[in-house]
């Protein structure tokens, strides 16, 4: 499943990054809030990646980068939420997804299931080796494919679709 979209890398000197940055933070904000209303909806929907994920598909690394860093930052400020404890990993995480799903979309040049499956992969395989190494505890690091396949699948497949309905802007 593919479809032909306008992709975008805009840099850091374009005010549009900034306000596209803007947006996916504050998607950022509000999709955990909503998420966390349920038992272990942090860990097992994973919801602080999921505009990271759009950003840098559809827009490029620094919009993607901007809103990895600023969107753990944000919520753990106004929300306590990632705690501080775990926003080294989470920011890692989410820095890795920006690099990954960027990558996945120049290469593809189109909005693919696949690409976005490898992104969504790579991002939690060298997160989770990442995560390994700093913590020394397997099963910590593991975490989220314990706990977080149904995010991942909604990343897959949601993502997938805002991409889709958003191919054309």
């Amino acid at each position: 499943m593919e479809t032909t979209a306008k992709l975008y890398s805009l840099n850091l000197s374009n005010s549009k990054t900034y306000l596209f940055t803007l947006l996916f933070v504050a998607g950022n904000l509000v999709l955990p809030q909503l998420c966390h209303l349920t038992p272990y909806g942090g860990p097992t929907l994973l919801p602080i990646y999921f505009f990271t994920l759009i950003a840098s598909y559809k827009y490029g690394l620094q919009v993607g980068l901007l809103t990895a860093l600023f969107s753990p930052i944000v919520n753990s400020l106004l929300f306590g939420m990632p705690p501080v404890a775990v926003l080294p990993i989470i920011l890692i995480k989410s820095g890795l997804l920006a690099v990954t799903a960027a990558a996945a979309a120049h290469y593809s040049k189109k909005i693919s299931l696949g690409a976005i499956l490898i992104a969504i992969l790579g991002y939690q395989l060298i997160g989770t080796a990442i995560e390994w190494a700093i913590l020394g505890n397997f099963y910590d690091a593991a975490q989220d494919f314990r706990m977080g396949i149904p995010g991942m699948l909604i990343q897959l497949f949601g993502g997938y679709a805002l991409l889709k309905a958003i191919a054309k802007i």
